[in-house]
């Protein structure tokens, strides 16, 4: 987590701002484990939205900033502090978000989303499946990459990115992007 805060920090930072200011106060929110997903709950308002996560330093964050939270339940996955496992995708089910905010290692065409991790991809896909409107929010050099395992197709959730890569650009038409402008 920490080498990956430091990569693209001013697109995660542009990104981070504009999803924020998607959270409404009515909003049954999961935010999933990663580091702009992390940077996000900066921007999160005084809000009466109540939040879920798997992030153990996300959970953290939100108590810290008085936000009603939740977190799951499971094994801890050291490396991206996350919790992971079974337990943690029975708990995801049982719940309906409203909105989803996801990280991602890989966007692709043919692959969707993809991720390093099979417990990790268990969760998001998850998340993914209970959520009326999931944000992936992913800078630009993740467009074309793919991890092992994939979570979602493209056409489920809607991208926040700094900028699309031009063979993307076809494909909007199918999913929703939502590209910002870098300040």
């Amino acid at each position: 987590m920490p080498e990956k805060a430091l990569k693209n920090v001013r697109e995660k930072d542009i990104i981070a701002r504009y999803a924020a200011s998607l959270i409404n106060d009515d909003d049954f929110v999961y935010i999933d484990s990663g580091t702009t997903t992390l940077r996000m709950i900066d921007y999160i308002a005084a809000s009466n939205a109540t939040f879920v996560t798997n992030g153990i330093v996300h959970a953290k964050k939100l108590i810290e900033k008085n936000m009603k939270a939740l977190i799951t339940g499971g094994r801890i996955r050291p490396v991206t502090e996350a919790i992971v496992g079974p337990e943690c995708t029975d708990s995801i089910s049982k719940y309906h978000f409203t909105k989803a905010f996801m990280g991602t290692n890989g966007i692709a065409l043919k692959a969707g989303f993809t991720t390093p991790d099979v417990d990790e991809a268990m969760i998001k896909s998850e998340a993914v499946k209970h959520t009326y409107m999931t944000y992936i929010l992913s800078d630009h050099s993740k467009f074309g990459l793919v991890s092992a395992v994939s979570f979602a197709e493209l056409e489920k959730c809607c991208i926040i990115t700094d900028r699309v890569p031009e063979d993307y650009r076809s494909f909007s038409g199918r999913t929703v992007i939502k590209e910002l402008e870098q300040v």
